[in-house]
């Protein structure tokens, strides 16, 4: 069969020019006679895939000199317990926003560790929204502030940064990470899983200002597993045992085709025209409705309803069956999601409006 649309919140669809370039390099890479599949990650052929792969993320996100680029494995998951036991230091406190799923999984994995003070929530609304912040609840002592710059399962964006003083900024930027531009500067650690428009799942992309790796270095918890600690990962230059090498190497053909495109600066033209497209259609739609303030809308994650359970499931069987996949929303917000990650372009939610003004009309 041919290709289909992907909404998957995760693992996403790739660029296809992607695919086609692994496919050709997939039994030789670069005249070594083998796949990178195969390839040891202390060949020079490997490190030159590493290496270049950092410098081409440095460029499109403009990352301060003053900031290493970290490849580490177990998914964002993994940080929501190596940020504490490395940037806690002489501290026991951190401050944390829940504005979703894993938010609240972040901030309940730091309770092992530390005192976590939940400055805001938007739990009791479904998540709908970002919540407002009162400064007067931020603790000043807190070792760092963490935030999910992008909500995957309910679809909420911070489109404005809390101001936290001094106090390190720490984000989980997995499913808005090169989508748009960001200043790298605003916050002390960034951390993101691959599998939104990065690469293929496995490895996790971690952004450290360097006198937060100091602080690894010099205070991070006794208990810290060697392979979570971002000093030795840093000191190993990210192979301190072997990476997600393949997952790495599709990165960096990721990260060469958005710099061929034009940078975040053109992706963040896409995926505003792309987003206007389809929350457009469901704000003049009398069947779907999107489920969050529009202030609050993220670019990369929709959900929508047609507030009959009946009628949503009906709707993903039949873009199913018209090639347009994983639509169906997260069981603990229902209804569909669309996922219009970086390589779903125009064309594609064109098509998905397409489908929900067609299935409007038959079932109005």
């Amino acid at each position: 069969m041919g290709r289909v649309l992907n909404f998957s919140a995760g693992p996403s669809q790739l660029p296809l020019s992607v695919l086609e370039r692994a496919a050709r390099e997939m039994t030789d890479y670069g005249n070594t006679g083998t796949s990178v599949m195969e390839m040891s990650h202390r060949s020079k052929a490997f490190e030159n895939i590493l290496f270049k792969s950092k410098e081409d993320l440095r460029k499109l996100m403009n990352i301060p000199e003053n900031y290493d680029v970290l490849y580490m494995q177990g998914g964002a998951s993994t940080q929501f317990a190596a940020v504490p036991l490395n940037l806690l230091g002489d501290k026991d406190a951190a401050d944390y926003v829940d504005t979703g799923t894993w938010a609240d999984k972040a901030l309940k994995e730091a309770k092992k560790y530390c005192k976590v003070n939940v400055v805001a929530s938007s739990k009791a609304e479904t998540y709908n929204h970002i919540p407002e912040l009162d400064k007067s609840k931020f603790n000043p002592n807190a070792a760092y502030f963490h935030i999910t710059t992008n909500n995957t399962i309910f679809g909420t964006k911070w489109s404005t940064l809390p101001d936290v003083g001094g106090v390190p900024l720490v984000t989980d930027m997995s499913s808005s990470i090169l989508s748009e531009p960001v200043d790298v500067a605003k916050y002390g650690l960034i951390y993101a899983g691959a599998q939104k428009n990065i690469g293929p799942a496995g490895l996790v992309v971690v952004i450290i200002r360097k006198d937060l790796l100091e602080l690894s270095k010099e205070k991070a918890k006794e208990m810290t597993p060697t392979m979570l600690r971002y000093d030795i990962c840093a000191e190993n230059d990210s192979m301190y045992n072997t990476p997600p090498t393949y997952s790495i190497y599709i990165a960096g053909l990721v990260f060469e085709h958005l710099l061929n495109l034009g940078g975040l600066e053109e992706m963040k033209k896409r995926n505003v025209a792309k987003a206007n497209l389809l929350y457009g259609f469901l704000d003049n739609s009398k069947m779907f409705k999107a489920t969050v303030r529009k202030q609050d809308r993220s670019l990369m994650n929709v959900p929508f309803v047609t507030g009959n359970e009946e009628l949503d499931d009906k709707c993903v069987k039949q873009a199913t069956a018209a090639g347009l996949i994983n639509l169906k929303g997260h069981r603990s917000v229902g209804g569909l999601r669309a996922s219009i990650y970086n390589a779903i372009d125009l064309d594609g939610v064109k098509t998905l409006v397409n489908f929900l003004e067609k299935f409007e009309k038959e079932n109005a």
